[in-house]
């Protein structure tokens, strides 16, 4: 399913356009570079929100840069059409991406999975640590966060989930979202705080085009067993 946080990777002829569709519109900034680096390395870029204007025939996608020496990460945020694009994948799976956890989580972030894995939870990774395992540059520093995705398939699951999450955050800086049916993401924080105390609460909601507050109820409903 085309989702946020979806690995996309261009064709040829999709990243020859996207430069220069780039150098037309941001042109006071030149990507050629980073550009052209990424089609080298065969690297994928990642689905982002859908901007409002965007045609049936093009998809929303962007990149970004390793955090300069301050800190600051460069995203790059462009358009491309679908036919050139070569082959869409989910985002990585914890499970998969465990032999490349950075030495301070490692023994925490292990343990963690272990009890996803026995749970039964699934959970996928975004952001920086993804970022870092995909071009295999430097993007994680001492205070970056482990973003997940977790879409459970019923409400038990979802309590399960967000209850390993909690217990978990003591050891680990986990982040991410919550992702309900038709994509409709939560943070996981703030979805487990409502549910702690009053599911008729509302939360703020990331779809592919917009966002919305909607009240918890109304994304457990979708769940089976709700």
């Amino acid at each position: 399913m085309l989702a946020r946080h979806s690995l996309v990777w261009l064709s040829a002829d999709g990243w020859q356009r996207t430069a220069q569709t780039m150098a037309a519109v941001a042109a006071e900034v030149n990507y050629q570079a980073v550009l052209q680096r990424w089609q080298r390395h065969d690297w994928p870029v990642v689905l982002r929100r859908r901007e409002a204007d965007t045609p049936e025939d093009q998809l929303c996608l962007g990149l970004a840069l390793p955090p300069d020496s301050n800190g600051n990460k460069t995203r790059i945020p462009f358009k491309a059409q679908l036919a050139d694009v070569q082959r869409i994948t989910d985002p990585l799976a914890l499970r998969a991406a465990l032999k490349h956890a950075p030495p301070a989580w490692s023994g925490a972030l292990h343990a963690f999975a272990g009890d996803c894995r026995d749970g039964g939870i699934a959970m996928r990774i975004y952001g920086s640590w993804a970022w870092q395992i995909l071009t295999r540059q430097n993007y994680v520093r001492p205070g970056s966060d482990i973003d997940l995705l977790f879409a459970p398939g019923s409400a038990e699951e979802l309590t399960r989930g967000l209850g390993l999450l909690a217990q978990h955050a003591a050891r680990l800086p986990l982040d991410g979202e919550i992702v309900f049916a038709e994509g409709q993401a939560v943070a996981w924080k703030e979805c487990w705080q409502a549910l702690q105390a009053d599911n008729q609460q509302r939360v703020l909601v990331k779809t592919g085009d917009m966002v919305k507050l909607t009240p918890l109820a109304a994304l457990m409903s979708t769940l089976e067993g709700a």
